[in-house]
């Protein structure tokens, strides 16, 4: 039997013709037309169709003969609003059970039953016809459901020439039915929130309760439905939303049947006008998405005087207000404060109260500010956040009095250190201390500069100091750019084989020397000259 009721639906709510029906429904075109005929010329049923009808019964009427599958009217009807509540109200409930349970009733009245083929299509049926009426008893701004389209699509980069997966976010207002939907290239949770901060917008307004699926970056865990753990981000949107979070059950849709319902209405209608485009951007998918999106939303209801549109115009007035401020998603880090008093986050530095050097603190980001507090969830400092790489930001009130002479990393040390190496070098450290406002910010670079004598000699990092001064260069930048340079020309094989030591660990390392043909060849001869035996040279 046919699928009478999508057919039906399809034609006259969402304007398909015969042929994009039967695609849809993988069945033959004429099929469907030969119905759709008969269909228009019944004088007993028409669209909208009737609350409560099936196919059976839409069988029946159309073609004026009693339906293939209950001609015999000896059969009993099971209850299936008994059988929804069953379903939906008790943990582990199946319908093999409850069509056992509804066989051996009928056997004891000595009834005709359904097979349980017949028992589970007729559910269906009977889901079907009342999901398409459960808007009707929806209160306005009592509720949104959020979902993902089981549908995706592809975006070309022009660059790569890689196609990317577009995921679609649709959400819905169960009693105006009013739709939104949007194209994700990630469903990272900081782009989650994004989506759901673009729904609210878009909607004017938050309802009290979202009613979401068990998705990863809604939900942690669902065991019981009782008490579901969220995520973490997303319990804090609720929170600044002023609204409250509740995961439909776990395998149960109808929870959040208007989504459900929303979703079929996109992937049987202008989804598949989408699919025969080609994006090269997801600005491009959603634009187009857009476009169609506001004509379904501004198109009557079958059978209607209004649109969901003109139901969300009246709707909306009932919306909570949103928070003057729209969340922002969150980073989250835990770091060590170094002995400069700075944190490193995203490749800027922040300065943090000088007691908590060599403490752990926790950092707290979104795209304007970086929050730093202590592990006791104490705030120690806000900071506009850096988009900028190696940018330093420092309060001075965050150093202690005469921190240069008080701990390790301080000038005096880094001059010492310097001494030591040489006068070039000392000439550019104290470039160096003296580069920035906050001598504490340049502690690293110093480190930076003084750990090349150890890498590869006090020699060599005087050589390149002298460079770097005499070029009037005098930077880190300078010093790391040209010191392997400067080592190839100044150290001895010695030293160049300890550093290929150091580099490759445990794998087994010719010398410099040894590498070199003519010095081996050399020496060979030197050795055969000074015992006495003969050489190429002298055969």
């Amino acid at each position: 039997m046919l699928d009478y009721k999508t057919i039906i639906t399809q034609r006259y709510a969402l304007h398909m013709s015969g042929r994009q029906i039967a695609d849809t429904l993988g069945v033959s075109k004429s099929g469907v037309n030969d119905f759709l005929k008969a269909f228009e010329t019944c004088e007993t049923l028409s669209y909208p169709l009737p609350k409560g009808i099936t196919n059976y019964g839409i069988y029946s009427q159309v073609y004026g003969k009693p339906d293939p599958v209950s001609a015999d009217s000896g059969f009993v009807m099971p209850d299936y609003s008994f059988v929804d509540k069953e379903l939906t109200g008790r943990k582990n409930m199946t319908l093999i059970f409850l069509w056992g349970r509804y066989k051996n009733q009928c056997i004891a009245d000595k009834a005709k039953f359904y097979s349980y083929r017949q028992f589970c299509s007729r559910y269906a049926d009977w889901i079907q016809s009342h999901s398409e009426s459960l808007h009707l008893n929806a209160v306005a701004g009592e509720k949104l459901e959020v979902d993902f389209a089981g549908k995706t699509f592809e975006v070309i980069d022009r660059l790569t020439g890689e196609a990317l997966t577009i995921v679609v976010f649709v959400s819905v207002l169960p009693y105006s039915q009013y739709i939104y939907a949007e194209g994700m290239l990630s469903t990272k949770e900081s782009d989650w929130i994004c989506v759901n901060n673009h729904m609210l917008e878009f909607f004017g307004g938050v309802t009290p309760l979202v009613v979401c699926d068990n998705c990863k970056q809604a939900v942690t865990a669902n065991k019981d439905w009782i008490e579901p753990e969220l995520n973490k981000d997303y319990a804090e949107w609720a929170e600044h939303n002023g609204t409250v979070i509740m995961p439909a059950k776990v395998r149960r849709p109808r929870y959040k049947s208007s989504v459900e319902n929303s979703v079929g209405i996109l992937e049987k209608g202008f989804f598949h006008e989408l699919e025969d485009l080609q994006f090269f951007s997801i600005e491009d998918f959603n634009r187009e998405l857009w476009i169609r999106l506001d004509r379904l939303n501004r198109r009557a209801l079958a059978g209607k005087d209004y649109s969901r549109h003109d139901r969300w115009l009246e709707e909306k007035n009932t919306l909570l207000p949103l928070p003057s401020v729209q969340y922002q998603y969150t980073e989250r880090k835990e770091a060590k404060v170094s002995s400069d008093f700075h944190v490193r986050f995203d490749n800027a530095y922040y300065s943090v109260p000088y007691k908590y050097a060599h403490k752990s603190v926790l950092i707290m980001a979104t795209t304007g500010t970086v929050t730093i507090t202590s592990r006791s969830g104490e705030v120690l400092c806000e900071w506009p956040r850096a988009h900028s790489k190696g940018l330093w930001q420092t309060n001075p009130d965050h150093l202690p009095a005469g921190y240069k002479g008080t701990l390790e990393w301080n000038g005096p040390y880094f001059r010492q250190k310097a001494a030591a190496v040489g006068p070039y070098t000392s000439r550019v450290i104290d470039g160096v201390l003296s580069s920035r406002k906050y001598e504490v910010q340049t502690y690293r670079q110093c480190v930076g500069i003084l750990g090349y004598a150890k890498k590869y000699n006090k020699k060599t990092l005087e050589e390149c100091c002298r460079q770097a001064v005499e070029s009037g260069r005098v930077s880190y930048t300078f010093i790391r750019n040209a010191i392997q340079g400067v080592a190839a020309e100044t150290m001895d094989t010695a030293d160049t084989a300890r550093i290929n030591e150091e580099k490759n660990q445990g794998a087994f390392l010719r010398s410099a020397e040894a590498s070199n043909l003519n010095r081996l060849l050399a020496r060979s001869r030197n050795l055969m000259k000074q015992e006495g035996g003969c050489t190429d040279d002298n055969r």
